[in-house]
């Protein structure tokens, strides 16, 4: 990589703050950028790390002025514009032939879109569907009925089972498994008696699926994850969940069967949701959170249980002073236990 300043400024439309003709030669993170190395800032909290990093130019949002040395580019959002420049500059990126690897195996009737790529030893099933432009990679087994998307990329190792529906331009991780039966057992008499999982998942468009998550397939009607959902590695969704367009599944969150999740949502990581419960629109799950009851719109919770954040947080504080609060009660009890014998 050699431009100047000024021209990466021009590519992601940002105004420059400083000298313009200062030559990057690489891209880093801030902390390990070095002389010549663009960088970016994404939230303001980090803007201290602009006083000690090395890098020749900054990408900062709005909000960030020339109240450093360091050449800085104002855009409005800068992941997105750093993400540009690492598209210019980053390795090529991978790309699948058209075409059906003769270790594959297809079924009867199965429809395959054009400049469909089917990588090694891939299993699609009996009357699939598989849309333009689409990849499945190595080991990928199709069940029954599904229907793919056009630009799809299924990643090497998925499983995605019979009678699933996924939407357009939806990327799936390795070891990924989609519509397995969900957890529903009757006990009678002290055994557990399979309940059939008869149902589906359908997946909307521009969603991203994580590796080694798991979706499982609804008892009756469907799981749903709705358009633009992000979910990110190890992530358990069970039977009959839905979750609303555009909302973030962050890394090992647990969410239980019949759980519907509004529109925007925030789950960060290791929370967990207890069934038949509802998520409302742009509402934050903290971390580790876990979650018995409804969670409003519009609303922050942390903690077990799940609270709103500012309760919590006034918990948590009553909690740390515990240890003061019992010394100050042993001595309160000292000094009763003195006027008592005193007064006896």
């Amino acid at each position: 990589m050699n431009m100047k300043v000024k021209e990466i400024a021009k590519i992601i439309e940002g105004e420059i703050i400083g000298d313009g003709d200062i030559l990057i030669t690489g891209v880093s993170g801030i902390k390990e950028a070095k002389p010549g190395d663009l960088t970016f800032i994404a939230n303001k909290k980090y803007k201290n790390l602009l006083y000690t990093t090395k890098a020749s130019a900054v990408i900062v949002g709005p909000d960030i002025n020339n109240s450093v040395n360091t050449t800085l580019i104002q855009v409005e959002n800068p992941s997105i514009a750093f993400a540009k420049i690492m598209s210019l500059v980053g390795p090529e990126p991978i790309v699948f032939p058209p075409g059906i690897h003769p270790t594959a195996i297809i079924g009867k009737d199965v429809k395959i879109g054009k400049d469909v790529s089917i990588q090694p030893y891939a299993v699609i099933e009996d009357y699939v569907k598989i849309g333009d432009r689409t990849v499945i990679g190595a080991g990928v087994y199709i069940g029954h009925y599904t229907e793919i998307g056009s630009d799809c990329l299924i990643y090497p190792k998925v499983v995605i089972r019979e009678r699933i529906k996924i939407g357009n331009r939806v990327i799936i991780h390795p070891g990924t498994v989609i519509g397995g039966d969900g957890f529903g057992f009757a006990t009678v008499k002290g055994v557990h008696h399979k309940i059939p999982q008869i149902g589906t998942v359908e997946i909307g468009d521009d969603v991203e699926i994580g590796s080694n998550v798991t979706i499982d397939r609804a008892r009756f009607d469907k799981t749903y994850i709705g358009n633009g959902v992000k979910i990110d590695n190890l992530v358990q969704i069970a039977h009959n969940v839905y979750i609303g367009d555009n909302s973030i599944i962050v890394a090992q969150v647990g969410i239980s069967g019949s759980t519907v999740i509004g529109k925007n949502v925030i789950v960060a990581g290791q929370a967990g949701i207890i069934g038949h419960i509802t998520v409302g629109d742009n509402a934050i799950i903290g971390g580790k959170a876990g979650v018995t009851k409804n969670v409003p719109p519009n609303t922050h919770v942390t903690g077990f249980p799940a609270r709103e954040k500012w309760e919590d947080m006034r918990f948590q504080a009553y909690i740390r002073k515990l240890p003061e609060l019992i010394e100050k009660i042993k001595e309160l009890e000292k000094k009763i236990k003195k006027l008592e014998e005193k007064n006896g």
